[in-house]
């Protein structure tokens, strides 16, 4: 669905007339017999499909072949991917001829696959795998190459697929001639059936038909959302339109957000696991989409964690439902098979944040004590019911709680704060607030807390560091006075609170909280083009924030000049939704001012709003803007504001080419 993208640019051939088609032999008119013979349809993919798709890491490229698919056959078994539940090695577009032969069969292409098809599924169900493989609904897949579509030729070419040992069909929904999407998608289903193999089948028709409300008799899973992007505001508008369609899945039907970016590069490993945890909630297919032979050990490391994978197969097979969400701050929680609950704290803001919730909120049973386990951190604690934490920018603290009655076997579970946003304007001492609270049903006991930062940095207690003992309730408060070097570079570092407590059977507990610092400059005084300040964070849908240009969507520098309404702005800022940046006014701001729009690159394309927000309160918003709407004037009171988040959101309708322009964004300080 985006033009520089080879598989993202959707092409959409001009509707044609389904009589036209008809007439012209290339599509089978609706059958009136009866249904076709049902294959072992039912009970496949009872939990959510795992495995593999190389489209996200090769695209069409040349080192996609036989050889690096039977590579990722291997790895799935040395790297313990299977052993975690992997089990489908799917080829994606460009495996076969872009013609048929005289027969009118597929053909694969033979400098890709030079032994065919089987050969490969041979390899892989060797291996004890399964094979998947990809065509589209239309005339020509979605490659701009144009290899065949299946439309008018599904019986043969699902018969191809059966006799090939395929055992996963990814359905794409490209060059559909505008034919209905449910007749196309239930003609491949009948195909697959009529073959009596056990084919998953998965409908990848981007969500445009609400296949969610249709497809659960069609096939085992469908795209609920336009393809992801390795990156952080793609992951986050994925997640907020997948979030609502909970009731819709179930074993054997599931809604599906899109493969896995994982371990590609365009996001940091702490929003990976985000991703990760967020999909596992979901109950989401898990399809690596990283290029395996390559993958580093932290990527192995989230794409193999077994607590985390069985929050997504639990047998129950429900998708988690958002408990509450405000400022960034998402609490979602997923009924589990043993009665437990996996619970999500998710933090999308730039800043760490407080994330809480009770276990009667996530719908457990009241109980004198909970169990409460970290599913990356491999660690049990006991709580009285309280479940929070302090979450990094973006990250995700990812816990199974049970009222399962063996609480008192674990230590206490303690919450590690920080009490304010983490600024240090740079060459000034700054005081941090530390706090350590007791969570547990039992007491931790002779608590001390440290804080440390990077080498040459300097961290001093001013108030008492230790505590004899912490119920449930009671926290351990210390400030401290922290001095970066003179002349420290303005960014972000690293610091670590680490708390050392013992339960009251006397266990050594040790917990530890990265904190994140930024050092700051404040702004100017007087009036300043944003595009002209550093910001503190800049997140885009697809492509990067531009300065002074529009978004262009794809490599930095790709946008052109700033357009709305042929009305050219010199400065200002060029996005794509769902996107955000912000900036340090250290309280010395008093008003943000644009000229808010949708860019012209994109035509008649794009739909949606911008919010400026001081801190955690939206301070101006417009309504939803198109492309037809002239550059709408906005204006912010952010008086006592120590950040200014400039946000866009989609206008309800999906993020495609939804280019917004923040033009002439002033700051006046």
């Amino acid at each position: 669905m985006r033009h520089p993208r080879p598989r993202t640019h959707r092409i959409r051939t001009a509707a044609l007339l389904l009589t036209a088609l008809l007439s012209a032999g290339g599509l089978a008119a609706p059958a009136t017999a009866a249904p076709p013979p049902r294959a072992p349809a039912e009970g496949l993919a009872p939990t959510p499909p795992m495995g593999f798709n190389n489209w996200n890491s090769t695209h069409c490229r040349a080192e996609f072949n036989e050889d690096m698919v039977k590579g990722i056959a291997d790895l799935f078994v040395t790297k313990g991917l299977k052993d975690a539940g992997y089990q489908y090695v799917n080829l994606d577009d460009c495996w076969a001829l872009p013609q048929r032969n005289a027969d009118g069969k597929l053909v694969p292409d033979p400098a890709r696959f030079p032994h065919g098809i089987s050969a490969v599924a041979d390899y892989v169900h060797a291996k004890g795998l399964k094979l998947g493989i990809y065509t589209s609904a239309g005339t020509k897949t979605c490659d701009g190459a144009g290899f065949p579509g299946a439309l008018g030729h599904e019986e043969s070419d699902a018969r191809q697929f059966a006799d090939w040992g395929v055992d996963y069909l990814k359905y794409d929904n490209c060059n559909n001639q505008g034919v209905d999407a449910q007749q196309r998608y239930r003609t491949m289903r009948d195909a697959l059936r009529a073959t009596g193999r056990p084919i998953v089948y998965s409908i990848c028709e981007w969500g445009e038909n609400k296949p969610w409300e249709w497809a659960a008799g069609v096939g085992q899973l469908w795209r609920t959302t336009g393809d992801i992007s390795d990156s952080w505001g793609s992951m986050l508008s994925i997640l907020k339109q997948n979030l609502p369609l909970a009731p819709y899945a179930g074993p054997g039907h599931w809604n599906d957000p899109d493969m896995l970016e994982v371990g590609n590069g365009g996001m940091t490993d702490t929003e990976y696991r985000s991703h990760f945890s967020l999909w596992s909630v979901m109950a989401a297919p898990l399809l690596i989409g990283t290029d395996l032979r390559t993958a580093s050990p932290a990527t192995l490391d989230i794409l193999g964690d077994k607590e985390v994978i069985a929050v997504d197969q639990d047998p129950l097979g429900k998708q988690g439902t958002v408990v509450s969400s405000e400022a960034g701050r998402w609490v979602i929680a997923k009924e589990m098979a043993d009665g437990s609950r996996a619970v999500a704290l998710f933090n999308e803001s730039g800043t760490a944040q407080r994330v809480a919730t009770s276990a009667a909120a996530v719908g457990l049973p009241r109980a004198p004590g909970y169990t409460q386990r970290d599913l990356w951190q491999h660690r049990d604690a006991n709580t009285a019911g309280t479940i929070a934490a302090t979450v990094p920018a973006h990250g995700t603290v990812l816990l199974r709680v049970s009222a399962d009655g063996h609480w008192a076997e674990h230590p206490p579970a303690v919450e590690l704060g920080l009490e304010e946003a983490p600024f240090i304007e740079r060459d000034t001492p700054a005081t941090l607030t530390t706090t350590v609270t007791g969570l547990g049903r039992t007491p931790a006991r002779e608590v001390s807390a440290a804080l440390t930062g990077p080498e040459g940095w300097t961290v001093r207690a001013l108030t008492p560091a230790t505590k004899a003992s912490l119920p449930n309730g009671a926290s351990l408060r210390t400030s401290w006075r922290v001095t970066a070097p003179p002349g420290t570079p303005v960014g972000s570092y690293a610091l670590s609170l680490r708390v050392r407590y013992r339960s009251p059977a006397g266990e050594r507990v040790v917990s530890e909280l990265p904190v994140s610092v930024s050092v700051v400059v404040p702004p100017p005084a007087g009036t300043s083009y944003l595009s002209d300040l550093p910001w503190l964070s800049a997140v885009s849908g697809w492509g990067p924030a531009e300065r002074d240009t529009s978004n262009g969507e794809d490599a930095a520098g790709d946008g052109s000049p700033l357009t709305i309404g042929a009305t050219v702005y010199a400065k200002g800022l060029g996005v794509h939704a769902a996107s955000e940046v912000a900036y340090y006014t250290g309280r010395h701001c008093s008003t943000v001012t644009a000229e808010a729009g949708v860019d012209d690159e994109k035509g008649a394309k794009g739909s949606v709003a911008f919010e400026i927000w001081a801190d955690g309160v939206k301070a101006a918003s417009t309504g939803v803007l198109t492309n037809a709407d002239p550059a709408e004037p906005l204006s912010a009171d952010v008086s006592g504001a120590r950040v200014v988040r400039l946000v866009v959101t989609d206008g309800g309708d999906g993020t495609d080419s939804d280019h917004a322009d923040w033009a002439d964004a002033r700051l006046s300080c």
